[in-house]
């Protein structure tokens, strides 16, 4: 006799995973629109803190763009695993340039994993991808 298994999703995405999946995006969304926004307007304290990084006053509006992007691809359902992909590399150069100048690097990390948290749990195709918890 035969046996056959039938494919089940690794995790199932309940309702109390996407409900947390969805409040941790929002938060970290509403973050970057802020600063993205701040960076795009040149907002003083935006400037003011990304040259304090290192970077120069030209470089304020085009960083921002750039985040701006890769946020707006986060937000949409379907591009959201590649804004995530971009959103990791946008923090993993805060990571560097907070690191070169000696500032505490845990906010930019933290921030890159509750990125892919919010989009794990939102994103049954992701979970499935990648099965953490059988």
């Amino acid at each position: 006799m035969e046996t056959t298994q039938s494919l089940q999703p690794a995790i199932k995405n309940s309702k109390a995973s996407f409900i947390t999946g969805t409040v941790i995006s929002v938060l970290c969304i509403l973050f970057l629109l802020f600063d993205s926004i701040g960076k795009i307007v040149r907002y003083s304290e935006s400037v003011s803190g990304t040259k304090q990084l290192g970077w120069s006053e030209t470089a304020v509006q085009p960083l921002g763009i750039i985040l701006l992007i890769c946020t707006i691809l986060y937000i949409i359902p379907k591009t959201k695993v590649l804004g995530s992909i971009l959103l990791t590399a946008y923090l993993g150069g805060a990571t560097a340039t907070m690191m070169r100048v000696g500032f505490p690097l845990y906010f930019s990390i933290i921030f890159g994993i509750l990125v892919w948290v919010g989009a794990y749990l939102t994103n049954s195709k992701l979970r499935d991808l990648i099965p953490l918890v059988k």
